[in-house]
């Protein structure tokens, strides 16, 4: 079985990497047709397909009675998604990033894990409060839609110079490439897991958390090798807040989760510092804070596995 797992893991790799070069051609031809801003793209559009991998594993796992792996999926892979993902792209170099840009987003980002750990201090999620996350979610909605349709009226001269239909197919093959990369990943690092003993919370907000975080990964290190920091960073903003507000929303909806405090605070913890990390100065987020990213990323690892 250990053996199969492995061979998963090996073929999520080329399956990742064709299927984020497609995706990234598809937002990029998606936001010329649209004439839409690419960050403004890669906030919603983007960051709602690369976050579809947590919504069925939080969804599903909510209706089976057992929201915990959903819940610890969704606040690891925000943790990853800032910590680890940015980190490495860092690594690459300083990015390009406007705080005025980012303002809405960064600050929602960062009040999201501080307002989860306030709704779970009874150590429950309820129904109820999944109900609130998913209002503030439908409000963001709304406001992103209003730019882009800001944004349009001001461009409606200007003609779309790019086929939808190949930008619309290249994001759908390459999102259907990065799931399944995503599941292999998750079927070979969770056998592997479970056959250490590792405790099923754990694994949901490491293992499974990377999983599901592939196509960000992915998007964001090819983004940034050919120069569209702004797809990278507003997908992984924008993947934040889904996972945040919708995703959990959509879980504590379905069934109560059982959240006890001593169990996610790391994860939320984590999640808003690594957040807090990136607060662009300059109109650049340093090159220097990819290994203070990546050590926080590690921190978070070995608390989760201390819990």
């Amino acid at each position: 079985m250990v053996n199969t797992d492995i061979l998963a893991l090996i073929a999520a790799i080329p399956l990742a990497a064709a299927g984020g070069d497609a995706f990234l051609k598809g937002v990029l031809g998606i936001s010329v047709w649209l004439r839409l801003p690419n960050m403004l793209v890669a906030t919603t559009l983007a960051a709602f397909a690369t976050s579809s991998p947590e919504l069925t594993v939080s969804s599903l796992a909510a209706w089976a009675g057992k929201p915990e792996i959903g819940l610890g999926d969704a606040l690891g892979s925000n943790v990853v998604n800032i910590g680890l993902v940015l980190g490495l792209a860092l690594l690459f170099g300083s990015l390009s990033a406007r705080f005025g840009e980012i303002k809405g987003n960064f600050l929602l980002a960062l009040a999201v894990p501080v307002l989860t750990l306030f709704l779970a201090r009874d150590g429950t999620l309820s129904r109820g409060e999944g109900g609130l996350l998913l209002t503030l979610f439908t409000v963001w909605i709304f406001m992103q839609a209003r730019q882009a349709r800001a944004h349009r009226r001001a461009t409606a001269d200007q003609a779309a110079t790019d086929s939808p239909l190949r930008a619309w197919l290249n994001a759908a093959v390459g999102l259907v490439c990065l799931v399944l990369s995503g599941k292999l990943f998750v079927t070979g690092a969770s056998g592997i897991a479970l056959a250490l003993g590792v405790h099923a919370y754990v694994i949901g907000a490491t293992v499974v958390a990377i999983g599901t975080s592939l196509p960000e990964l992915v998007t964001t290190l090819l983004a940034r090798w050919r120069g569209h920091d702004d797809v990278g960073l507003g997908t992984l903003l924008g993947s934040n807040l889904f996972n945040g507000l919708a995703i959990v929303g959509v879980a504590a909806a379905i069934h109560p989760i059982q959240a006890p405090v001593s169990e996610i605070t790391a994860a939320l913890g984590f999640g808003a510092l690594t957040v807090l990390l990136i607060l662009p100065r300059a109109g650049v987020i340093q090159r220097w804070r990819g290994g203070v990213l990546l050590l926080a990323y590690a921190a978070f690892v070995t608390a989760t596995l201390t819990v």
